[in-house]
C-alpha cells in the first residue's frame, strides 16, 4: 500500500489517509496537474483472504469506475479518472470536505424532520439519476452520504454497484450491502432493484430522523436481523412528523408501491415547503404495509402516532382472480390487436423533450420574473402549484430583478440546473443554484424545484450625513466684509456733514 507523500501517476500527491473500509483505503491527495484537491480511493488487496477473490475485487473497482463515470449529478460523488498503482485499480474521486451522515449521526444522534427532508430531497434525485443511467447503488447507508457545512448532500462509494448491462461480478450466494437498510426482497435473496435503492435510502433517512434504523441495528447478530428485515415489519416512524408518509411509503414491503426516486424526492421538497404531499395513493388497497406491534403502555398505543396513520394488519386476500383478470385482458387486448384496422392500432410515440428545449422552458420561466408572475405560474407543475399562487405571486411582488448568473444546463434527464440572483426590494441579494425536474414533451413543465445552495448580501447601510466643513478663510472673509461695511458708513457720514 502507498504512504504518505507517494506520488501516482506522476501527478497524485498522497497527503493523508481520509479513512478506510471494505476493501478500500481513501486518501486525500493534491492533483499537482490542476491544482486541486482530490480523494483518491485505492484497492486494498490485503483484505482478501482468499486469492480467488482479489481478481474479483479488481474487476469490481473497475466496475466501479466505469459506472461510476456515467454519473454526473451534483448529488453524487464524480470520479474524475482510474488509473493502475502496483497493479491494482486506483479511484480519483471529486473531494468534498463534509462528514458522512454516519459521523454527523454518531455525534448528533438524530436531526429534524426539515433537515433530513433536504438531505433525503438531493440524495433521491441523485438516485433517480443513477437509475437513469442503468446504475444500481446496492448500498445505501449513512456512511455512504456526505453532507457538506453549506448542507449539501452527496452519494458516494458506488463500489459495489451494479449496471443493467455490466457483467455481474459478485458471487452467487452473496448478499452484498448493510443488514440494518436492506430492503425486505433483497434480505430474503433477490436482486437490488432501483426500487430497493429507494427503500434503503428511506431506511437510511428512517435512522437520521429516528436516530435508529426500522428494524433496530443487532450488529452482534446480523442472521437475527436479516430474518427480521425480510419479514418487512417495521417500527412505526415516531419522531419524523410530517416526514413520516413520506418514510412509510419509501418503506413499503411491495416495491411496486414504493415511490420513484424523482417521486420521493419531489415530495420531500413538499415537506421542506410545507405544501401537500403530491405522492399519488397506493395503488392496491389490499395490500398492507406490516408494522411492528407497539408495546402496551406506550404513548402511540392506538391507532395514530403523532397523527400518522398506523395500517393495520390483515390478512392478505387470495390474487388468483388478480392474475385471472390479468389474463383475460390480455386476452382482450390481443383480440383487439387483430381485429382493429392497422390505422387505429398504431399510436404516436411522443417523443422526449430535448435538453435545448428544457433549457428554453427554464430560461423562459425566470425570463417573467418579477413582472409576470401570472404567466410564470403557468410554467410550473401541479405539485408546486399546490403551494398556493396568493403566496407565489405575493413572494415575487417583494423581488425588484432576477438575474441568471449561470445559464440553464441540462445535468441528467429531465433535470436542469442553473444560477439565480435575486435583488429584493430592501436591497437584498440572495444568490441561488437550483436544480429543476421538468416533465412533459411538447411543452414541459417544471415539477419540481430543489435549492442546493443560498447566500445573502445585504447592502451596506447609507453614510451617516455630517454638517459640511465651512471652506478655509470664510471667517477671514465675513471679518474683512463687515470692516469694509462700517468703513464705508462712517465715510457717508462725513460726506453728510
Amino acid at each position: 500500500m502507498a504512504e504518505v507523500g507517494a506520488l501516482l501517476a506522476d501527478r497524485y500527491r498522497l497527503e493523508r489517509r481520509l479513512g478506510s473500509g471494505g476493501m478500500g483505503v481513501v486518501w486525500l491527495a493534491a492533483d499537482e496537474l490542476l491544482g486541486r484537491p482530490v480523494a483518491v480511493k485505492q484497492l486494498n488487496p490485503s483484505a482478501v483472504s482468499n486469492p480467488e477473490l482479489v481478481e474479483e475485487a479488481r474487476q469490481r473497482a473497475m466496475r466501479e469506475g466505469r459506472i461510476a463515470a456515467r454519473l454526473h449529478h451534483p448529488n453524487a460523488v464524480a470520479v474524475h479518472d482510474v488509473i493502475e498503482q502496483d497493479g491494482f485499480p486506483v479511484l480519483i474521486m471529486e473531494y468534498l470536505p463534509s462528514r458522512s451522515l454516519a459521523e454527523v449521526l454518531e455525534d448528533k444522534g438524530r436531526m429534524t424532520p426539515g433537515a433530513v427532508a433536504s438531505m433525503g430531497a438531493q440524495t433521491a434525485a441523485a438516485l433517480d439519476a443513477a437509475h437513469a443511467a442503468g446504475i444500481t447503488h446496492r448500498d445505501m447507508k449513512p456512511g455512504n452520504i456526505l453532507l457538506s457545512d453549506d448542507g449539501t448532500a452527496k452519494i458516494t462509494d458506488f463500489g459495489i454497484s451494479h449496471a443493467v448491462d455490466d457483467v455481474a461480478v459478485t458471487q452467487t450466494g452473496i448478499i452484498a450491502g448493510t443488514p440494518a437498510y436492506l430492503s425486505p426482497e433483497v434480505a430474503r435473496g433477490h436482486a437490488p432493484t432501483p426500487a430497493s435503492d429507494v427503500y434503503s435510502l428511506g431506511a437510511t433517512l428512517y435512522a437520521a430522523v429516528e436516530g435508529v434504523p426500522p428494524f433496530g441495528a443487532d450488529a452482534d447478530n446480523s442472521i437475527a436481523l436479516l430474518h427480521e428485515v425480510a419479514a418487512g415489519e417495521i417500527r412505526p416512524p415516531q419522531l419524523a412528523g410530517v416526514l413520516a408518509p413520506v418514510l412509510t411509503r419509501m418503506l413499503h414491503v411491495d416495491p411496486a408501491q414504493r415511490p420513484t426516486p424523482a417521486q420521493a424526492s419531489e415530495a420531500m421538497q413538499a415537506v421542506v415547503a410545507g405544501a401537500p404531499s403530491p405522492l399519488p395513493p397506493v395503488t392496491d388497497p389490499d395490500i398492507t404495509q406490516p408494522v411492528a406491534r407497539v408495546p402496551a403502555g406506550s404513548p402511540s398505543q392506538g391507532t395514530r402516532l403523532n397523527n400518522v396513520p398506523v395500517p393495520a394488519q390483515r390478512p392478505a386476500r387470495s390474487r388468483r382472480w388478480i392474475y385471472a383478470a390479468a389474463g383475460a385482458a390480455a386476452v382482450v387486448l390481443v383480440l383487439l390487436a387483430f381485429l382493429l384496422p392497422s390505422g387505429e392500432r398504431e399510436q404516436p410515440v411522443e417523443r422526449s423533450a430535448t435538453a435545448a428545449e428544457l433549457e428554453r422552458v427554464v430560461s423562459d420561466y425566470y425570463a417573467l420574473l418579477p413582472e409576470h408572475p401570472g404567466n410564470a405560474w403557468t410554467r410550473l407543475g401541479t405539485g408546486l402549484q399546490a403551494q398556493g399562487r396568493a403566496g407565489y405571486e405575493g413572494f415575487w411582488s417583494s423581488v425588484a430583478d432576477v438575474r441568471v448568473i449561470e445559464p440553464p444546463r441540462t445535468s441528467a434527464p429531465n433535470t436542469v440546473l442553473v444560477g439565480v440572483e435575486l435583488v429584493m426590494a430592501d436591497g437584498v441579494r440572495i444568490t441561488e443554484h437550483h436544480q429543476l425536474g421538468l416533465r412533459g414533451a411538447q411543452q414541459p413543465l417544471i415539477v419540481s424545484d430543489a435549492v442546493l445552495n443560498s447566500s445573502t448580501s445585504t447592502p451596506p447601510p447609507p453614510p451617516a450625513r455630517t454638517e459640511r466643513p465651512e471652506p478655509p478663510g470664510k471667517e477671514k472673509r465675513e471679518e474683512n466684509k463687515g470692516n469694509e461695511d462700517r468703513k464705508g458708513e462712517e465715510d457717508k457720514k462725513g460726506e453728510d456733514s
